[in-house]
């Protein structure tokens, strides 16, 4: 500034340069009010910030935004995807962020930055939109007498695939296989100890909002003799016949031992004629009390 004061300064009369200093004084404001309108949303007006991340899942992200308390504006000043400014309108009291024009594909990694005001915080309404769906189909499950197989394919990203057997009247979830995640055909295995008599078995996975994908189920017949069980007074144990999944419950239905074993360890159970103990083993379950 200094150079082109002493330039005008030789070059024009006083008036003129008076007025040209002016004008140049004037642009100059407008630039720096220009300057802070730009870095506005970076200046701790939008001090807080949601972040949803994971991957690509073809849904767009729906957001329910609130009204300044002071009646004018909005609380989110910016989306921002992938480092990238939305272009979505944010300006109303619910908008859509639309993925899609951002070219993604399936399962591509997404990051997606929500700035709001102090005190004003906007509600996501499917938060799990960037989170893996269950979404598998079954193309083929078997059993072999020792190891459960299935084949899945239309899997849009990685869950755990929780395998379970029905006994003691529910279904019980026994083990997980972490999924391909790929829309491909993926195999899978996992090691099953089978319950004395009729076996039911089948995998499913649970979406990030809960919903449920069920395959269908393997139907066998054991030839695994019943499991019996003796107390051992003495060593104050439970004697099963052969090794087994077990779960014990107290009065209260609270789950308080769980394993696979040939013996329970019950030295801690409080003992008394109104003191009842469930003891689910085998394929079966009976009252206890020491």
């Amino acid at each position: 500034m200094k150079h082109i004061k002493l330039f005008l300064e030789s070059r024009y009369p006083t008036y003129i340069f008076v007025l040209l200093t002016k004008r140049l004084t004037v642009m100059r404001l407008k630039i720096n009010l220009l300057f802070f309108l730009i870095m506005l949303p970076f200046l701790g007006i939008a001090s807080q910030v949601i972040v949803l991340e994971g991957n690509y899942q073809m849904r767009n992200i729906y957001v329910s935004n609130k009204i300044l308390s002071t009646g004018v504006g909005y609380c989110i000043t910016n989306v921002m995807v992938n480092g990238e400014v939305s272009t979505d309108e944010i300006n109303s009291e619910a908008f859509e962020i639309d993925l899609s024009l951002f070219n993604f594909s399936l399962g591509d990694p997404v990051s997606v930055e929500i700035h709001f005001r102090d005190g004003c915080e906007p509600d996501i309404i499917n938060p799990f939109a960037l989170k893996p769906q269950a979404t598998f189909k079954t193309e083929a499950i078997t059993y072999d007498g020792s190891m459960l197989s299935w084949t899945a394919s239309n899997e849009t990203g990685s869950l755990p695939y929780r395998i379970q057997q029905f006994k003691w009247n529910k279904w019980v979830t026994v083990g997980e296989v972490e999924g391909v995640g790929s829309f491909g055909t993926n195999e899978y295995k996992f090691k099953i100890n089978a319950i004395s008599g009729k076996n039911r078995l089948r995998v499913i996975q649970k979406s990030g909002d809960g919903r449920t994908k069920v395959s269908p189920e393997v139907f066998f017949d054991s030839p695994e003799t019943a499991v019996t069980y003796e107390y051992n007074k003495k060593a104050d144990n439970i004697v099963f016949s052969r090794e087994t999944s077990f779960e014990v419950y107290d009065g209260y239905g609270r789950i308080i031992k769980r394993g696979f074993a040939n013996l329970i360890n019950v030295t801690d159970l409080d003992k008394g004629k109104n003191v009842v103990y469930y003891i689910n083993y085998d394929n079966t379950f009976v009252e206890f009390e020491k």
